[in-house]
């Protein structure tokens, strides 16, 4: 077994962190060790301590980055193992993964140019609609990481989904506190945060909150849903910080493969993030059989159309230790 090299560790965990997160707070901490195994760790400084209170958000953000980081790793000629939550007594060890030098995968160009045009988009998309298959396509990423991503297109649950998604956004621009802290994050920084110069104005008369889903912000307020949208539902049989964690790695399973795929992919988070509406899209959208972690809505972006710039990322030096 041969260990990788320090660059091609650094190559991985500067690839991971290009993961989405919680209003680009990138709330992550790497440890890497001799033998080339990494360590992931919460970042509880960069915890949204008002709107995500449990660090669901947080977890979620950390699953993404460790999808990334076995994703990009065969790019490299590094194969991984990955163990989510491996140390009970110390929760804050999100996970540990550990990599063996190999062949580089035939599809290393391909991977690591989706991980790199991977942006969230918030402009409306084309009327072109998505057909159902296409949805449960793109839905059977999530299921390697224990997780569901279920296609609502049933006209009565996408009504209700569109519904309890304005009454979250109604909601939470009543809270003050959260208002205040979701603002905090614009240009919070030049190396994390919402960008506020590539974020578009809004019409909605409603107070403008920052859209804290996911980085690469381009819109203050989530837009609806169009008819012709893919929905999915991403969702778990638990709802606790190692299915968070699974969470994640399937919301950027998902994402790659839609990028993959030419479609864009928007996650509608406020409405997992209120309870009342959260209790209420499980009911009555999935039943009552699942948890609900996030709504992600799917479609087309017209062709042609300019690349919204991209977020920051924190320098390398911030975010991984050598142990």
């Amino acid at each position: 077994m041969t260990a990788p090299a320090v660059e091609q560790l650094r190559r991985v965990v500067e690839l991971a962190c290009r993961a989405p997160s919680v209003h680009n707070s990138q709330p992550w901490r790497w440890r890497a060790h001799d033998g080339g195994s990494l360590e992931l760790w919460a970042d509880r400084s960069r915890q949204l301590t008002i709107a995500d209170p449990q660090g669901r958000d947080l977890a979620l953000s950390c699953g993404a980055a460790i999808h990334h980081a076995v994703t990009c790793g065969p790019a490299l000629g590094l194969w991984g193992r990955v163990e989510l939550a491996p140390d009970p007594s110390r929760t804050d060890l999100l996970a540990r993964l550990g990599f063996e030098v190999g062949v580089v995968a035939a599809d290393a160009a391909d991977r690591l140019l989706t991980l790199e045009r991977r942006s969230t988009d918030r402009r409306r998309f084309t009327r072109w609609p998505v057909p159902r298959p296409r949805l449960l396509e793109l839905a059977a990423a999530a299921v390697p990481w224990g997780a569901s991503a279920v296609p609502v297109t049933a006209s009565g649950e996408r009504a209700r989904a569109e519904v309890l998604v304005l009454r979250a956004q109604e909601e939470q621009a009543r809270d003050p506190a959260l208002v205040e802290e979701q603002r905090g994050w614009l240009d919070h920084g030049r190396a994390d945060g919402i960008v506020g110069r590539v974020a578009a104005p809004t019409r909605s008369p409603r107070p403008e909150l920052p859209h804290r889903s996911r980085s690469d912000t381009t819109d203050l307020v989530p837009r609806l849903l169009d008819g012709t949208d893919g929905l999915l539902v991403l969702c778990t049989a638990s709802d606790d910080q190692l299915h968070w964690l699974r969470a994640g790695a399937a919301l950027s399973a998902v994402w790659f493969g839609a990028t993959r795929s030419g479609l864009s992919l928007v996650p509608l988070s406020q409405v997992v993030e209120v309870a009342t509406t959260r209790r209420d899209l499980r009911r009555e959208v999935l039943s009552g059989a699942a948890h609900p972690q996030l709504l992600l809505r799917v479609g087309w972006q017209e062709i042609g159309r300019a690349t919204m710039p991209r977020t920051p990322r924190r320098p390398l030096h911030e975010v991984l230790d050598w142990l």
